[in-house]
Protein backbone atom coordinates (compact mmCIF):
# COMPACT_ATOMS: atom_id res chain seq x y z
CA UNK A 1 0.00 0.00 0.00
CA UNK A 2 0.95 3.74 -0.21
CA UNK A 3 0.33 4.89 2.77
CA UNK A 4 -0.16 3.75 6.18
CA UNK A 5 -3.91 3.23 7.58
CA UNK A 6 -4.84 3.16 10.90
CA UNK A 7 -7.68 1.59 12.05
CA UNK A 8 -9.83 3.18 13.99
CA UNK A 9 -13.86 2.40 15.38
CA UNK A 10 -15.23 4.78 12.50
CA UNK A 11 -12.95 3.57 10.18
CA UNK A 12 -12.24 0.00 10.68
CA UNK A 13 -9.44 -2.70 8.68
CA UNK A 14 -9.32 -5.94 8.02
CA UNK A 15 -5.98 -8.12 7.37
CA UNK A 16 -5.78 -9.73 3.73
CA UNK A 17 -2.90 -11.64 2.15
CA UNK A 18 -2.01 -14.74 -0.59
CA UNK A 19 -2.56 -18.25 -0.42
CA UNK A 20 1.20 -19.41 -0.63
CA UNK A 21 0.13 -22.58 -2.48
CA UNK A 22 -2.39 -21.19 -4.69
CA UNK A 23 -1.95 -17.47 -4.52
CA UNK A 24 -6.01 -17.08 -3.76
CA UNK A 25 -6.49 -13.70 -1.52
CA UNK A 26 -7.34 -14.79 2.21
CA UNK A 27 -8.59 -12.84 5.28
CA UNK A 28 -7.51 -12.70 8.50
CA UNK A 29 -10.26 -14.73 10.81
CA UNK A 30 -10.69 -15.43 14.33
CA UNK A 31 -9.99 -19.39 12.96
CA UNK A 32 -6.89 -18.57 11.07
CA UNK A 33 -7.30 -17.16 7.22
CA UNK A 34 -10.32 -17.49 4.95
CA UNK A 35 -11.58 -17.32 1.64
CA UNK A 36 -14.32 -15.17 2.50
CA UNK A 37 -14.23 -11.68 3.25
CA UNK A 38 -17.23 -11.39 5.39
CA UNK A 39 -15.83 -13.69 7.96
CA UNK A 40 -12.53 -11.32 8.27
CA UNK A 41 -11.98 -10.76 12.11
CA UNK A 42 -12.52 -6.38 11.86
CA UNK A 43 -9.85 -4.27 13.78
CA UNK A 44 -10.95 -1.06 15.22
CA UNK A 45 -7.62 -0.87 17.49
CA UNK A 46 -4.58 0.08 16.17
CA UNK A 47 -2.28 -1.97 19.01
CA UNK A 48 -4.32 -5.10 18.52
CA UNK A 49 -4.30 -4.54 14.19
CA UNK A 50 -0.57 -4.24 14.40
CA UNK A 51 0.16 -7.51 16.92
CA UNK A 52 -2.77 -9.19 14.33
CA UNK A 53 -0.70 -7.89 10.81
CA UNK A 54 2.55 -9.18 12.71
CA UNK A 55 1.25 -12.96 13.30
CA UNK A 56 0.21 -12.78 9.88
CA UNK A 57 3.59 -11.51 8.21
CA UNK A 58 4.91 -14.01 10.75
CA UNK A 59 3.00 -17.17 9.02
CA UNK A 60 5.08 -17.00 5.82
CA UNK A 61 4.58 -20.62 5.28
CA UNK A 62 1.14 -20.41 4.81
CA UNK A 63 0.00 -16.60 3.40
CA UNK A 64 2.50 -13.97 1.56
CA UNK A 65 2.01 -9.92 1.35
CA UNK A 66 -0.20 -9.43 4.63
CA UNK A 67 -1.54 -5.85 4.97
CA UNK A 68 -3.92 -3.67 6.81
CA UNK A 69 -6.64 -2.44 4.73
CA UNK A 70 -9.99 -0.19 5.21
CA UNK A 71 -13.46 -2.54 5.66
CA UNK A 72 -16.45 -1.29 6.73
CA UNK A 73 -19.00 -3.11 8.25
CA UNK A 74 -21.56 -4.56 5.88
CA UNK A 75 -24.99 -6.40 7.05
CA UNK A 76 -23.16 -9.69 6.59
CA UNK A 77 -19.24 -9.05 7.79
CA UNK A 78 -16.14 -6.75 6.35
CA UNK A 79 -16.93 -5.01 3.08
CA UNK A 80 -13.98 -3.56 1.07
CA UNK A 81 -14.10 0.06 0.85
CA UNK A 82 -11.32 0.39 -1.78
CA UNK A 83 -11.83 -1.02 -5.41
CA UNK A 84 -8.56 -3.00 -4.97
CA UNK A 85 -10.62 -4.89 -2.67
CA UNK A 86 -13.25 -5.44 -3.82
CA UNK A 87 -11.59 -6.73 -7.15
CA UNK A 88 -9.28 -8.99 -5.41
CA UNK A 89 -12.77 -10.80 -4.02
CA UNK A 90 -13.31 -11.77 -7.59
CA UNK A 91 -10.35 -13.93 -7.94
CA UNK A 92 -8.04 -14.37 -10.26
CA UNK A 93 -8.80 -12.85 -13.52
CA UNK A 94 -6.06 -14.48 -15.91
CA UNK A 95 -7.44 -17.71 -15.50
CA UNK A 96 -10.97 -19.55 -15.42
CA UNK A 97 -11.25 -21.53 -12.12
CA UNK A 98 -12.21 -21.18 -8.27
CA UNK A 99 -14.19 -18.32 -7.26
CA UNK A 100 -15.02 -17.24 -11.13
CA UNK A 101 -15.99 -20.75 -11.72
CA UNK A 102 -18.34 -21.42 -9.27
CA UNK A 103 -19.98 -17.83 -10.29
CA UNK A 104 -20.35 -18.85 -13.68
CA UNK A 105 -21.71 -21.85 -12.63
CA UNK A 106 -24.10 -20.66 -10.16
CA UNK A 107 -25.46 -18.08 -12.63
CA UNK A 108 -26.07 -21.26 -15.47
CA UNK A 109 -27.88 -22.90 -12.87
Amino acid sequence: MSKAFTPTAARPGVITANDLREGHNLWMCDAGWTPDPAQATLFEDEAIAELALLKAIGQSNLVVGAYLVEARRGPNGPEPTHFREAFRQTGPSNYFHGIQAQKAEAANV
